[in-house]
């Protein structure tokens, strides 16, 4: 792990300590170019870590302070996200597969982030989820069934579908003022990138079990 501080981050507002890990993509043709913008002052722009294609971790903001990485958006009963989060960028232009040891890193680094700021599996989130109608990453390539599985991230419960889709998503900590179309792309993105068309009885089922997961977790809303 090399450390690469940057300017671009300040205090927490209102003493809160971070409850959500956010997972974003860099979009950009290096690791070198992306670390050279996350610590621009003139960027205005940051992360808690960076995660290069080879697994190469480097902290760019301590976890205590607020980073500037999710933006705009919505997670859970509030919008400063990045007052409540700890980002994570992977270096990946957005368009092609996450490497094997960026991955591993990932998880590693995961599992430390989670027990020290005691962050549930569904604390871990996409940039597209709290911020569908700006953001996509970490994209249809990002492998969330691989962190669910090790207990990185929320796995659907097993249970049978039942209510309406919009209900499901509101309740797993996605933002009501999305419109049903945002919400859909959203709920694609994260756990049925395969999915396409309009809402389908699968996508319905899928919702519930997402639902009760973020329910039986502590951090959905019954």
């Amino acid at each position: 792990m090399t450390e690469f501080p940057s300017p671009n981050f300040g205090e927490r507002r209102g003493g809160v300590v971070p409850s959500l890990v956010v997972i974003h993509y860099t979009a950009m043709t290096s690791c070198a170019a992306a670390r050279e913008r996350l610590c621009d002052p003139a960027a205005e722009v940051s992360a808690h870590w960076l995660i290069s294609e080879d697994g190469g971790a480097e902290a760019l903001v301590p976890e205590d302070a607020r980073a500037w990485h999710a933006g705009a958006g919505w997670w859970a009963g509030g919008d400063d996200v990045n007052s409540r989060s700890i980002g994570i960028e992977l270096a990946n232009r957005g368009d092609h597969p996450f490497p094997e040891p960026q991955m591993a890193a990932l998880e590693g680094l995961l599992r430390g982030i989670m027990a020290r700021w005691s962050i549930p599996p569904a604390g871990v989130i996409g940039h597209s989820d709290m911020a569908p109608a700006r953001k996509r990453d970490p994209g249809l390539r990002f492998d969330w069934g691989r962190l669910a599985r090790q207990g990185l991230a929320l796995r659907p419960a097993a249970l049978p579908a039942e209510g309406d889709f919009r209900d499901h998503l509101l309740r797993a900590g996605y933002d009501p003022a999305l419109s049903d179309d945002l919400l859909l792309t959203a709920f694609r993105l994260r756990f049925r990138p395969w999915g396409d068309g309009s809402l389908s009885a699968e996508d319905r089922k899928l919702a519930a079990r997402v639902a009760q997961a973020a329910v039986d977790a502590g951090t959905g809303t019954a």
